[in-house]
């Protein structure tokens, strides 16, 4: 089971997760050094089944539901049962983006075996700890895989570019397994045991 730290370079953050396969898919859970929180589970298909994020302020609760997310916002201190300001959405998309790398990682592994002809993917992005969504597109393609030599085995290592269909902006992000290496933004700082690999 990885477990480790991610940098957030921007904001100078960190971020402790931990992360491994279940009966049905992938979990990943994780804690910001700002006290945001994280819960990611997903299917065999790398579908978001299960999202939930909490921020100080915030909490955003959602999975995907056949073509399209949905998910519920409400404030801080609510909880599942609060009275307060909640309120729900749905959307047309494949899944979440937020900060946190789980959902580069899962987004990534979901492309499956047609991946180096790529896919432009409908998202909703939930930003900052406001977690205010908001749908984009981007193309997402395998743009190259290699070899990284370690104390006990080769450990292979797969770049994606993501366009962003609105901006023409591509980044890229550098995956192993279940564990991301680099993407805009974001660094592993600390990994204490391997990635996961594909099987």
């Amino acid at each position: 089971m990885p477990t480790g730290t991610y940098v957030h370079l921007d904001e100078g953050l960190e971020e402790r997760f931990q992360c491994a396969p279940g009966p049905g898919g992938w979990r990943y859970t994780s804690r910001r050094s700002d006290g945001v929180r994280t819960d990611l589970v997903v299917d065999s298909r790398w579908r978001h089944i299960r999202v939930e994020i909490v921020t100080p302020s915030w909490w955003v609760r959602g999975g995907v539901t056949g073509p399209e997310v949905a998910w519920v916002r409400g404030a801080a201190g609510e909880g599942a049962a609060g009275q307060g300001e909640r309120a729900g959405h749905t959307a047309k998309a494949s899944g979440f983006l937020a900060d946190s790398p789980a959902f580069l990682i899962a987004t990534a592994r979901s492309l499956g075996p047609d991946a180096e002809a790529g896919a432009d993917l409908r998202l909703v992005q939930l930003a900052g700890t406001a977690l205010a969504a908001l749908t984009v597109t981007a193309r997402w393609r395998l743009a190259a895989t290699a070899a990284h030599e370690t104390d006990i085995a080769p450990l292979p290592v797969a770049q994606y570019e993501i366009a962003d269909l609105a901006t023409g902006e591509v980044t890229a992000v550098h995956v192993a397994g279940d564990v991301l290496l680099a993407g805009p933004g974001i660094e592993l700082a600390e990994l204490d045991s391997p990635p996961n690999l594909p099987g």
